[in-house]
């Protein structure tokens, strides 16, 4: 009886504890996504914008340099592109936006969009930077993002050192946890019923593989998978509206209109302010693209490029594919399916996204399955290095295979906890502190910008080999400009 009255005491106090973190945590993030970060974001994505004179209008040619291949390097440009899609297109993607849907209404799907849109020109911004200041590390490797940045171009060792720690450490949030608590959320709640912990086993057998081979393992496979499950995924979402064919229209209408007036709740809807439809918004966009954030950048300095723009218009397009494509119809088709079908509501939350592609019968569900369980895998990998670049900033690579290890076992925790919503807000919130230091760096370094963008784009040069780039010269270029 005591054994029992002990292990009762123990669940209730993990529990209360569990929802004392989750509290905090939503209290954070809500102070720092409220205004602050909303504004700073959207800000700098408008200034990076008019200041590049919109570079978004480059797209295509973007697209044409995808398999361009003149320049030293460990990886191409396009398996460079394809490790930083596989970090980005994950549960941000299909989960996130039914987060965003559920809480902030239709409307926060077409600011979603709209930071995709100009995210484009953060995104340019921020891999020339890290072409720009990249180096090499003691075996030879070619690194770089916004931490050598920070500390190459703005001569602010701290602020770099913090860029780094919160990046490793936000890595297990949104490339780890959340990812892997996803997946597993799904495959439980799924007609297959896949026990968490097995999810968990498969999840360690399957990263821990392709970690041992490094950054080229890590660009093999996502440069195979991605391209594949995207496919995939959007064949799915197209399928739903076609069997809705007659909601599409009156679901995009909704999406707009809801993104500029306050919505009642109402027909399976949640009721929602603009404030809030533009804060879940904005906040899943940078989830799901992570402009701005400060990640995709270190995977932008081993890539094989001439000069600095050239790789930036290749980075630039990932935002599109990731938030303008994939976000925007995810949350299409989610707000055409609570208009077509009575017994799918917001009241759904994260299941919002596996609801809706059941209405496709097994078929349906199991596309949705095996898309997410690729795109969580792809995810978990594109973040290990991330998190490794950053941690070799901060003490060598010594610390490399610690972390690795440290990374599998969280893969697993993350599949087994219970309490999602802690999951998503330590995402959040480490998201938040790591674009704030990445952001100080694009503005501070504005001249950089503007004088390399002028020099390869504006004047036509793109395919001119900049011979300063990793000699070193880099850096008294950068100081003259």
């Amino acid at each position: 009886m005591y054994l029992t009255q002990g292990a009762g005491s123990c669940m209730l106090a993990t529990a209360a504890m569990l929802e004392f973190i989750d509290k905090t945590l939503d209290s954070a993030c809500g102070f720092l996504w409220g205004y602050i970060l909303i504004f700073a974001l959207l800000g700098t994505h408008l200034y990076l914008t008019c200041l590049l004179r919109f570079p978004q209008r480059h797209f295509f040619t973007g697209l044409r340099l995808y398999f361009a291949k003149h320049g030293e390097g460990q990886i191409s440009q396009f398996s460079s592109l394809m490790v930083s899609l596989a970090a980005n297109v994950g549960t941000g993607n299909i989960v996130g936006v039914a987060v965003a849907v559920t809480t902030g209404g239709p409307g926060a799907v077409f600011w979603c969009m709209l930071t995709g849109v100009f995210g484009m020109a953060t995104r340019y911004a921020e891999s020339l930077l890290a072409i720009r200041y990249r180096t090499r590390d003691e075996k030879g490797n070619i690194i770089g993002g916004p931490m050598y940045a920070i500390e190459k171009g703005l001569r602010c060792k701290w602020l770099a050192v913090v860029f780094a720690v919160v990046t490793a450490i936000a890595a297990f949030g949104i490339g780890n946890l959340t990812q892997a608590n996803a997946v597993s959320q799904v495959l439980a709640n799924s007609a297959l019923e896949v026990p968490t912990w097995i999810t968990g086993v498969v999840m360690v057998l399957l990263v821990g593989a392709v970690l041992l081979g490094g950054l080229q393992g890590i660009a093999r496979v996502c440069t195979a998978l991605v391209p594949t499950m995207a496919i995939v995924y959007v064949v799915g979402c197209i399928a739903i509206l076609i069997t809705n064919a007659g909601f599409v229209w009156p679901a995009i209408c909704h999406i707009v209109d809801s993104a500029f007036h306050p919505q009642a709740a109402a027909g399976g809807f949640v009721g929602s302010t603009l404030m809030l439809a533009m804060q879940q918004g904005v906040r899943r966009g940078l989830f799901s693209n992570e402009a701005g954030l400060g990640s995709s950048p270190i995977v932008s300095a081993p890539s094989q490029t001439p000069n600095t723009v050239q790789h930036a218009l290749v980075a630039s397009t990932g935002p599109f594919w990731d938030t303008v494509v994939i976000c925007s119809l995810t949350g299409i088709t989610l707000t055409t399916c609570i208009m077509a079908h009575d017994h799918i509501t917001t009241n759904d939350g994260e299941l919002l996204t596996y609801v809706s592609f059941a209405t496709l019968g097994t078929f349906g569900s199991a596309m949705l399955t095996i898309s997410l369980a690729s795109f969580v895998i792809s995810t978990v990998l594109g973040w290990s290095y991330f998190g490794e670049r950053s941690l070799e900033y901060i003490g060598g690579r010594r610390l490399i295979y610690p972390y690795r290890v440290l990374w599998i076992i969280v893969a697993f925790v993350g599949c087994v906890v219970p309490k999602s919503s802690i999951v998503w807000n330590f995402a959040d919130l480490a998201n938040g502190l790591m674009a704030l230091p990445n952001l100080i760096c694009m503005v501070g370094l504005s001249g950089v910008l503007v004088a390399e963008t002028r020099k390869y784009l504006w004047e036509n040069r793109l395919f001119e080999v900049d011979k300063t780039l990793l000699t070193g010269k880099n850096e008294e270029n950068s100081e003259k400009n």
